[in-house]
């Protein structure tokens, strides 16, 4: 038998690492911005499948169904409208373009604005897909966050700071409407100032909207876009927590001078026709009602999540109950370095994602974890939680629940 070819002389310097072999999902999953499976709204699916494939399924011969590059204009006259009602955005279908989820959307921004050596500002903690600046190899300031998202007094030091060394950002990336992992919303007061100082220093705004639909009020601010004087906000969005991850679908919304742009960079031939048109289908009669359960239902998971923790590691965990969304931002003791425990943890079966994947500050967020709640059951949280604090216990000499523990379930 002869020997394998050796591929790996001829692999382009810089590659990330390669990819570890899928092995399966950890029996108590907190990981990964997965959703409940059990509120999949499976039967409306098919049913606006089997419609919309029997009024329209021969287009699909047709790259973009006829409808276009930029998307499958009714899902895109559906996001108008939803836009407009939910987050005061007044735009037309010709300002959306539709990705094959909000990570395309993050890839094509990143694509029109950023080349080496550039700068971007982002949230201290934010969206893991943001750290593909460092691959780009673009230099990137953390602003940290409080309660109500970046904070102001921090951004404004920083962009005179960079103004004075003659630098302009390309943008200030910010996920203020339920922020990830932290789970807050930035109040309309706060979005007004970040778009003062953004204008003041021709920065634009790259606002991140993809949990924005799971508030457990369901109200929310104006987005960043709508409240935009001059147009210097692009806006993104997605799908995949509101309906379905595995959909693939996400949009950004902007003018015809940044989607002319992304659209001449988007080489895929299209995002997912068949997924855009079963959407629409769905969602133009379903999707408000569908995303009311669904957030009903991930409020109940919370909950538990936050009892649990509560009960089995007392005042060793902190956290600030979030606004929305599918996590929870937790603080362990100080001595726990949460990329270790990550290992420990999920050889006993729990899987949870380390703070520094989420932080630029690797200090800050050493001891900090994100879990994700709604993809495993009721059940799965209990157990889950409690494995997760006897790893924590035997590895790190976590101290057991304390006794006097008063705090309301999931305030810290």
């Amino acid at each position: 038998m002869s020997a394998a070819f050796d591929y790996a002389p001829l692999f382009k310097p810089g590659l990330p690492a390669p990819a570890a072999k899928w092995t399966g999902l950890a029996k108590y999953n907190f990981v990964g911005g997965n959703n409940d499976a059990e509120q999949v709204p499976v039967d409306g699916l098919i049913a606006a499948s089997q419609t919309v494939l029997k009024r329209e399924g021969h287009t699909l011969a047709t790259y973009g169904l006829a409808h276009g590059p930029q998307g499958y204009r009714p899902l895109r006259d559906f996001l108008a409208k939803k836009l407009k009602r939910d987050a005061g955005i007044a735009c037309a279908a010709e300002d959306i373009l539709v990705t094959s989820g909000s990570l395309q959307a993050l890839d094509l921004v990143n694509g029109v604005f950023l080349a080496r050596g550039d700068t971007a500002i982002i949230e201290q903690e934010c969206y893991q897909g943001s750290n593909r600046l460092m691959r780009l190899g673009v230099n990137t300031i953390g602003i940290p966050l409080d309660g109500d998202g970046m904070r102001m007094d921090v951004l404004s030091n920083v962009l005179d700071d960079l103004k004075q060394r003659g630098v302009r950002a390309k943008y200030i990336y910010t996920i203020p409407t339920v922020q990830n992992p932290t789970g807050s919303i930035m109040p309309e007061a706060r979005r007004a100032e970040m778009l003062k100082l953004a204008e003041a220093h021709g920065v634009p705004i790259f606002e991140d909207d993809c949990y924005a639909d799971l508030i457990w009020g369901g109200r929310r601010p104006p987005a960043l876009y709508a409240m935009s004087r001059n147009g210097g906000v692009v806006h993104v969005g997605s799908f995949s927590k509101s309906i379905a991850p595995a959909l693939r679908i996400g949009y950004i919304v902007a003018g015809w001078d940044i989607l002319s742009r992304a659209l001449s960079i988007k080489s895929d031939g299209g995002s997912g026709a068949l997924e855009q048109m079963v959407l629409a289908e769905y969602c133009i009669p379903h999707f408000a009602t569908h995303v009311s359960d669904l957030t009903r239902g991930l409020r109940v998971k919370l909950d538990t999540l936050m009892e649990a923790l509560n009960e089995q590691f007392g005042t060793a965990a902190e956290f600030e109950e979030p606004k929305g969304g599918i996590f929870l931002w937790v603080k362990l003791p100080d001595n726990v370095d949460t990329l270790k425990l990550y290992q420990s943890a999920l050889k006993a079966g729990v899987a949870i994602n380390p703070g520094p994947e989420w932080s630029v500050d690797k200090a800050y967020s050493k001891c900090r974890l994100r879990l994700c709640f709604a993809s495993p059951t009721i059940d799965e949280i209990r157990e889950g939680i409690a494995v997760l604090a006897e790893v924590c216990r035997n590895e790190f000499g976590v101290p057991t629940r304390s006794a006097n523990v008063t705090r309301a379930a999931g305030r810290s």
